[in-house]
């Protein structure tokens, strides 16, 4: 299994507590959208764990279950994405487990092997928010459309696509795009291209400034970076062999 959260303290425990589990392995984190992309296309674990705080309108769930069905995705919520909505968003997105950030480790490592299993939990304290409201829809199931409420905005993007945007947002070149997702820097440009038309942005800065203000894009959480933190905190970082 592997981990997307901006936190490598965090990462560091998570990965404590999956090697002192019998039966379960820890293949690395990542603390970036495009990141997470990568390792999930490298490693390919059957299981991730990933933070609510990074993925606040559930594109990248959405991304990674498109690219990967077998993929079990565990969604730790935050408090400030407690919501019925949300919920709502991350299950039709292809989430099929979530608990709550603040759980233990032996609440985390059951949800793990109950996902795993049955490919459906939800921690028994959410369970109020997963209740049918009256005059609502019941919750969409796994691999349902998403619908318009549940959701800022659709993703228009690719995944590689938004791999790139990702890496135009933090300020590199098409040259140092390639080099990041091992691709040719022609096809980064197309890639740049197709993102402007999509988009319907002038240039690379205006793109930027649209997906993140149409929630494409997320800002870090608060606590997701210090001061002293290095460029390196956002590539992959592979389980010790």
């Amino acid at each position: 299994m592997a981990a997307v959260d901006p936190i490598p303290i965090f990462c560091e425990g998570l990965s404590s507590l999956i090697h002192r589990t019998p039966g379960l392995q820890w293949l690395g984190h990542a603390t970036s959208h495009h990141a997470a992309l990568q390792l999930c296309e490298q490693l390919k674990p059957d299981v991730i764990v990933l933070d609510s705080a990074l993925d606040p309108n559930c594109h990248l769930s959405r991304l990674l279950s498109s690219g990967d069905p077998a993929l079990v995705i565990i969604t730790m919520i935050r408090d400030t994405n407690r919501t019925q909505q949300y919920l709502a968003a991350a299950i039709a997105a292809g989430v099929h487990a979530i608990v709550p950030r603040a759980t233990d480790g032996r609440h985390l490592t059951e949800a793990i092997r109950r996902a795993h299993s049955d490919r459906r939990y939800i921690d028994p304290t959410l369970a109020a928010l997963t209740a049918r409201p009256k005059r609502q829809p019941v919750l969409p199931k796994p691999g349902d459309a998403p619908k318009p409420a549940t959701a800022r905005g659709l993703m228009p993007l690719s995944r590689r696509e938004y791999q790139v945007l990702q890496l135009v947002a933090e300020g590199l070149e098409n040259s140092g795009i390639a080099k990041i997702l091992f691709l040719s820097v022609e096809t980064v440009r197309t890639h740049v291209k197709s993102i402007l038309r999509k988009l319907s942005a002038r240039d690379r800065t205006h793109a930027v400034t649209i997906a993140f203000r149409s929630g494409i894009l997320v800002t870090s959480p608060d606590d997701a970076h210090s001061p002293a933190e290095t460029p390196a905190a956002t590539s992959i970082a592979p389980s010790p062999r």
